[in-house]
């Protein structure tokens, strides 16, 4: 496979700029910040569910960022390593405020039918709504799955939960906005 111009020269851009970081340069920090700042925290406003939240919790994790650049290994992602803290400090903060992440029974999980989705209308606006309104627990579950592209597996260890509980939360949390999204379709 041909790697792309674009992501040699981010791998290139990346490994300059941590060099740099790691000597103290404080433009270098700006550059990665200014990198990767945009796409943390959508994530951490996904995870969150508030604009404030997600704010706080971005700088939080950038200063984590700033303090152990110097542990960063030159063979490692950029993007996973601060994706990763960015993450760990999302469920940090969550677990602060009482979020509690529920252990479920192993449950059998029917496939996916009966719902004819051809019948309503799929609109971004009408997913992202769906999507907040979820209990926390399925909303992060859901998040990490979908967007961040981490396994159950990894949530599952991330959330000190059982790779069960994560499955299970993932396709009620699926489910829950199908009925959301049918419901908005059924109003207007």
């Amino acid at each position: 496979m041909k790697a792309s111009a674009n992501n040699l020269n981010q791998t290139q851009l990346d490994g300059n700029v941590i060099d740099r970081c790691k000597r103290g340069d404080v433009r270098a920090f700006r550059e990665l910040y200014n990198a990767y700042a945009a796409a943390m925290y959508n994530i951490c406003l996904r995870m969150t569910g508030n604009v404030s939240d997600a704010e706080d919790t971005l700088q939080e994790a950038f200063i984590q960022v700033h303090r152990n650049i110097g542990k960063l290994e030159r063979e490692a992602s950029v993007t996973a390593w601060i994706k990763r803290i960015v993450v760990n400090h999302c469920l940090n903060n969550l677990r602060k405020k009482k979020v509690y992440f529920e252990e479920v029974e192993e449950v059998e999980v029917a496939e996916e039918a009966g719902i004819d989705e051809d019948s309503f209308t799929w609109t971004v606006s009408a997913v992202k709504s769906a999507i907040h309104g979820l209990p926390q627990g399925y909303r992060t579950v859901l998040n990490l799955y979908l967007f961040e592209d981490y396994s159950h597996r990894e949530i599952a260890d991330m959330m000190g939960i059982t790779e069960s509980t994560v499955k299970t939360q993932y396709m009620r949390a699926k489910e829950k906005v199908r009925q959301i999204v049918k419901q908005q379709n059924l109003i207007r």
